[in-house]
């Protein structure tokens, strides 16, 4: 049988977080496995409350994921990332299951998300977002396309990196390491300009060596949004509706928000934060404005309000 589960990063520092995510997960799929990515070295509190309530193993070769991180770090130079543990979630492409799904910890989910993996059989590589709609900002640079480094029909594929699915050793060590160079080449291709680490080295890796590539937002009839700044989901409950398309939505981004009494969807999170423990709910705070994006800059905000997504 073909091993199947989820990939998550964390370390102490975001413990709520994980938790709220990993009750959200087992609220709708008891029995998926889930693997934990140290994050950094303090990690050993998270993984003991992980793995005790929710059965979370920790990856089991740390000194793999060590090795990883700094050598693809000393490809681009110490201080150029700036958040260059980001990477150690390329740990997935080398771990015990045949199928993953990668979530962030950011993430509450409202279905057995874990489902998307069927979509496998004829893809190799699922994302589920409206990144694209954002054209290229905060992952590439307007040199991709004054050098024909990819079609627009390519470009229209950019993809959030908090939440993506693949196969197990579908990618080579060396074809990161070789990646990560062309990449270290041509910095002039991607867009850091907003802090991003991962997302646009990824973006480029994916498109560049996996051809078989799904959006899951692309589903007959279209998909639901996912991103906690889209303002026009319809809640029911503890779940939310995208009205654009009538579906519910499958997962809940905080991508670019802290996660904090007064952000968007504040109570969804809070419920799933405190689903095993109600009674240790910090009394209700009163919904404050959004706080504003740190990823996103106006324009691109303005064109995604635009959209409706």
């Amino acid at each position: 049988m073909t091993s199947r589960g989820i990939y998550i990063t964390a370390n102490d520092k975001v413990l709520d977080h994980a938790i709220a995510c990993l009750n959200s997960i087992r609220a709708h799929d008891p029995s998926i496995a889930v693997m934990l990515i140290p994050y950094s070295d303090d990690y050993h509190q998270v993984a003991e409350v992980l793995g005790r309530d929710y059965g979370v193993e920790v990856y089991p070769d740390l000194e793999f994921i060590q090795r990883l991180s700094e050598n693809l770090h000393s490809i681009f130079g110490e201080g150029f990332f700036a958040r260059p543990n980001t990477f150690r979630k390329q740990a997935c492409w080398f771990g015990p299951f045949d199928r993953f799904l990668y979530i962030d910890t950011d993430v509450v989910v409202f279905s057995a998300i874990a489902n998307v993996l069927d979509h496998l059989d004829n893809h190799d590589f699922i994302s589920y977002d409206y990144q694209h709609r954002g054209g290229i900002h905060n992952v590439f640079g307007s040199a991709v396309v004054d050098q024909g480094v990819f079609t627009s029909a390519e470009l229209s594929d950019v993809f959030n990196t908090g939440f993506w699915a693949s196969k197990g050793r579908l990618l080579t060590e060396p074809d990161l390491y070789e990646v990560f160079k062309e990449c270290a080449a041509h910095p002039d291709y991607f867009d850091f300009s907003e802090k991003t680490s991962d997302q646009p080295i990824i973006n480029y890796l994916i498109l560049k060596r996996v051809a078989r590539r799904f959006n899951f937002v692309r589903q007959p009839g279209g998909g639901p949004g996912n991103w906690a700044g889209s303002p026009h989901f319809v809640q029911a409950g503890m779940t939310l509706v995208d009205p654009n398309v009538n579906k519910p939505l499958d997962y809940l981004h905080w991508a670019g928000y802290r996660i904090q009494p007064g952000c968007p969807y504040w109570d969804i999170w809070a419920h799933y934060r405190y689903l095993r423990d109600p009674d240790s709910r910090p009394v209700k705070v009163l919904t404050a404005a959004p706080s504003p994006m740190k990823t996103l800059s106006r324009k691109a905000k303005k064109l995604l309000s635009r959209l409706g997504k």
